[in-house]
């Protein structure tokens, strides 16, 4: 296991990595960023956000928590996405969770770990709304492997449902939601939907989850 003296010496070598590549690196990324893309991901400690789509420092604005939910009473995601938003000016925000989420495992089996066990409470809920689709898999795997998926579209749906992208759209900004979701086991993004551009798009894949 890592010391702290190694993380900081594994830090003084990536950034010495960088300035031998391109020395003017850092000096531009003080200066100002300019990130097209809003990350909204989970907690998970293997899936790093910038790493796995292959972008340096300054190129992603990222907001992580357990099991990548979108809480509208949730005023730190909700800040995140109003300032990428309104100030960045992102032209896409993404939803990604992963197969394998241990806070959609704990919240589909009713597993109980303390505090958590009210955020996760969102989890159960798109759990129950999906309550007929997840019964009708062959097997407990199958189930956490969509309900990973529904989740992540019910995210979407939440991020669509705020003020902040309701008031960006009917201002004309170019501003998408995706929903993606990563294979741990292959290290693969995977989109679950179309993009949403509008409330227009965004009523499609309410009835998609309608199913």
């Amino acid at each position: 296991m890592a010391s702290i003296d190694t993380l900081i010496a594994q830090n003084r070598a990536w950034a010495e990595r960088h300035v031998a590549a391109d020395p003017a690196f850092f000096h531009r990324l003080a200066s100002q960023q300019h990130p097209r893309y809003l990350w909204i991901g989970c907690a998970d400690s293997r899936v790093p956000a910038n790493e796995i789509v292959g972008m340096e420092p300054g190129e992603m604005f990222v907001h992580r928590n357990v099991a990548n939910l979108v809480v509208q009473t949730d005023l730190n995601c909700l800040s995140v996405l109003q300032y990428a938003v309104d100030v960045l000016r992102v032209e896409h925000v993404i939803v990604c969770g992963h197969y394998g989420c241990g806070g959609v495992q704990a919240a589909l089996e009713g597993q109980r770990h303390g505090l958590i066990d009210n955020w996760l409470r969102k989890v159960q809920d798109v759990a129950d709304r999906h309550r007929t689709t997840l019964d009708a898999l062959p097997s407990h795997g199958a189930r956490l492997r969509r309900l990973c998926e529904l989740n992540v579209l019910e995210q979407v749906v939440n991020v669509c449902r705020t003020t902040v992208l309701e008031e960006a759209w009917e201002k004309d900004f170019d501003v998408q939601v995706h929903g993606w979701v990563y294979g741990l086991e292959d290290g693969q993004v995977q989109p679950l939907a179309a993009p949403v551009r509008s409330p227009r798009d965004l009523d499609a894949l309410r009835q998609q989850l309608k199913g």
